[in-house]
Formats: structure tokens, C-alpha cells, sequence
């Protein structure tokens, strides 16, 4: 059986704490970076790309600060792994940036680091940080 490991990766980000945290918490703001579509009901959120979809609980989550999304099973219940985007900002230079906390297989993290990399170029695209 494959191990996921955890691992953290950190972008820096030109946009207030308050605009970026729109485009991490919202079904309408990850639509438009993160997956082809987003929908919600209640805690739960469905992540859909091409032909494949991926179910989520958003267990916390802290207003303009972090949300955290945890994968769960076809019978809504969680599973070990999420995703956490946190927001930091420097006290002194305000400077912004969206630290992502995430799991991959062993051997798939340079890969899924490079998937987040790409993603996290769009964000930044969408919200005119580039």
C-alpha cells in the first residue's frame, strides 16, 4: 500500500488577505482556480474536474485566515487526508502569501507540488497578482 506523506509548499501572493481568502473559501471563487466547477451543500463541497469528482467537508476554517478541506468517502465520512490554504501575512512588510498544506503518495510529491505550482499560477492570474 502506497504512504501518503504530508507536505507544505508556500506562494507568495500580491493581493490583500481579505480578497484571497474570497477565492479559498467560496464554491464560486474555487471554480474559477482550483477545479472546472464547485458546488456545496452545507460543509460538504464537490470538486469536479473534466470527468472526475472528489468530495470534501470543510472541517475549519477561519475568516480571512485559513480554510481547511478534508476528503472524505463515498459515505461522507472522513477519510485521514485534506488540504489546508492558509493565509500568512508579514507584521511588518504586509506582505501576503498562501501557504498550502496537502498529501500525496511517496513518490507523487514533486508531481502534486508541480500540480499546485500550476494552480496557484491561475490564482494568482484571476486575482491580477502576477
Amino acid at each position: 500500500m502506497d504512504v501518503k506523506v504530508r507536505y507544505e509548499i508556500e506562494f507568495p501572493v500580491n493581493s490583500s488577505p481579505q480578497l484571497l481568502y474570497q477565492y479559498i473559501s467560496t464554491p464560486s471563487g474555487l471554480s474559477e482556480w482550483f477545479a472546472d466547477n464547485v458546488n456545496s451543500r452545507g460543509e460538504f463541497f464537490t470538486f469536479i474536474w473534466n470527468d472526475s469528482q472528489e468530495k470534501a467537508r470543510l472541517s475549519s476554517k477561519k475568516s480571512g485566515e485559513k480554510v481547511k478541506f478534508r476528503w472524505v468517502d463515498d459515505n461522507d465520512k472522513d477519510t485521514d487526508f485534506y488540504f489546508e490554504l492558509r493565509i500568512l501575512e508579514d507584521e511588518i512588510t504586509k506582505d501576503v502569501s498562501l501557504m498550502v498544506i496537502d498529501y500525496a503518495d511517496e513518490e507523487e510529491v514533486d508531481e502534486a507540488k508541480l500540480l499546485w505550482e500550476n494552480q496557484i499560477s491561475d490564482l494568482k492570474h484571476v486575482i491580477g497578482s502576477v
